[in-house]
């Protein structure tokens, strides 16, 4: 049976009010990273977070947000009025992989900066241990280019039932990630670890665990991307797995095809 076990939460304050930009010029912002910025024309942030209905007043969890192309964006917009709260992994484990705590700390050195992020809540859980918010108090999560890790170590169906905890009767549970070819078989794409899974297969999940679909968005759509590829999506940019190897090729497809997914709470 799914449970909440311990968060471990850390709170970074500012003394002074904070007033945030708009949406537009948190995404506009010469504070950004310049590498981050170079991918908005992939990821389209703007769009992307207005098609899920981020207001500035709402408490957001963005789960594993990595280090921080996202919360470069929403933390600063939800300074004033809403909440941010990094869901990361913990990285106290000792078997934690090396990327994650070098991920992990360079967002933690982005979130001291509280005169641009003002008050943000990182919250850490273990595999185990996957509430990362207290029930009911989460009016959207977010989640990007994750669930197909999750699905590979059997553990997305204790993601999507602790997003539903988290959030509030009628709240948002925005998917994106790397689409493979509707039809395509989920065994072969699991045992191959391409970093794609079937949009039906994100959407089975997430009814299982209590949410219904809202809506459905080809804002990150990318026709160029047959999802074929050496080294998976990982192929493609921004990674570029094969290095030099057919460069040009893979930067002329560009980022990979993505569904954006809306879903809704619902009672289970």
């Amino acid at each position: 049976m799914y449970r909440i076990t311990a968060l471990a939460v850390s709170l970074l304050t500012s003394g002074a009010a904070f007033a945030g930009p708009s949406l537009s010029d948190a995404v506009a912002s010469d504070e950004r990273t310049e590498a981050y910025v170079a991918r908005d024309a992939a990821r389209h942030p703007a769009e992307v977070l207005r098609f899920f209905g981020i207001e500035a007043d709402d408490t957001v969890a963005e789960f594993w947000p990595s280090a921080g192309y996202w919360t470069e964006i929403l933390a600063p917009f939800l300074a004033e009025d809403g909440q941010y709260i990094a869901a990361a992994y913990s990285v106290g484990p000792s078997d934690t992989p090396s990327y994650r705590r070098r991920l992990h700390g360079t967002l933690l050195g982005k979130l001291s900066d509280t005169g641009r992020y003002g008050k943000t809540i990182v919250s850490t859980s273990d595999v185990d241990q996957w509430g990362f918010a207290e029930a009911g108090s989460v009016d959207v999560v977010l989640t990007f280019r994750n669930v197909h890790n999750l699905w590979w170590d059997d553990q997305v169906m204790d993601f999507f039932l602790a997003a539903h905890d988290a959030l509030k009767a009628g709240g948002v549970l925005g998917v994106v990630d790397h689409r493979a070819p509707a039809g395509a078989d989920l065994t072969a794409l699991k045992a191959g670890h391409t970093g794609y899974i079937t949009e039906a297969e994100v959407i089975r999940i997430a009814r299982n665990a209590g949410f219904k679909l809202a809506q459905k968005s080809e804002i990150n759509a990318n026709p160029k991307d047959d999802t074929d590829h050496p080294k998976g999506v990982w192929t493609l940019p921004p990674s570029f797995a094969l290095g030099d190897q057919d460069r040009d090729r893979y930067a002329a497809i560009g980022e990979s095809d993505r569904m954006t997914l809306k879903f809704v709470k619902v009672a289970r």
